[in-house]
């Protein structure tokens, strides 16, 4: 992976990017879903929509952990999981302990075909269970073009015995588990330690609104959060997943604040100063 520019250059880099955030005069946003990708217009970006957090994981940890490196307080960091039989364990166990990952997944086992409640994840889970980190999990309908991928096992309910283990684990779930709304429904109605990220975002505007509509009227307005999904090649949909957000018509002030920052925030465990 390229380096980048860091201490007093990133300083000056930096520099560059606060007087158009100061300009726009926005509130913080905190990113619930980030991978390592394109690092300057990635970082101009959050500057310019003051995306205060993101949490960050990454197939590459070398390329998180530079990441945060580069930008100290700025991101969450989270090693992704495809197939849990070549995940390191002690090494990541090492990474805990030594403060360096705050939080697990992209759990992205659905990928290889493996569900949510296969016994294959349990020492996965049960690590982050054990250094109480929030879990993002790809539990849903879509995904990218791998010959292992099975829609059928992406329903959140397949979630629920990972919770029966592990009640207090804090999940949530890419795209709130969209197309999957009953099971998505049902899962974060019986545990409230559920949340879920609008990565939804990027299907058309019409089945977004509708998706989210519905989970707004079961009751978990408290508990969606913003992520862009940002990845290698495409910053700019930092942008286009904020501005989709904004501009539903049928959300207060106070949802989309919440969407953008303030529920993050409470899964998170943060100062709610951090949204003011």
């Amino acid at each position: 992976m390229r380096r980048w520019v860091t201490g007093a250059g990133l300083f000056l880099l930096l520099g560059a990017f606060v007087h158009e955030t100061a300009a726009q005069d926005r509130l913080p946003i905190i990113d619930m879903h980030m991978h390592p990708g394109d690092f300057t217009p990635t970082v101009a970006a959050m500057e310019r929509y003051n995306i205060v957090l993101g949490f960050l994981s990454g197939d590459s940890l070398d390329d998180v952990f530079e990441w945060v490196e580069a930008l100290p307080g700025r991101f969450i960091a989270s090693p992704i999981v495809r197939d849990p039989a070549d995940v390191d364990l002690a090494r990541l166990r090492r990474e805990y302990e030594a403060g360096r990952f705050g939080g697990m997944g992209e759990i992205a086992s659905q990928y290889n075909g493996i569900a949510a409640d296969d016994p294959v994840l349990e020492p996965i889970f049960a690590l982050a269970d054990e250094f109480d980190v929030p879990t993002l999990i790809h539990s849903h309908g879509t995904g990218g073009p791998t010959p292992q991928f099975r829609i059928e096992i992406g329903r959140p309910t397949r979630i629920e015995e990972v919770l029966v283990r592990h009640p207090a684990l804090r999940i949530f779930i890419e795209a709130s588990g969209f197309p999957f709304l009953e099971s998505t429904i049902a899962l974060m109605l019986h545990y409230p330690n559920v949340y879920g990220d609008l990565s939804t975002w990027k299907y058309t505007p019409e089945i977004f609104e509708w998706y989210l509509r519905r989970l707004l009227d079961a009751g978990l307005g408290s508990r969606l959060m913003f992520g862009s999904d940002v990845a290698e090649g495409r910053p700019e949909v930092i942008g286009e997943s904020i501005e989709a957000i904004e501009s539903i018509s049928f959300l207060t002030q106070v949802q989309k604040r919440d969407i953008f920052c303030n529920n993050a925030a409470r899964f998170l465990r943060l100062d709610p100063v951090v949204c003011q």
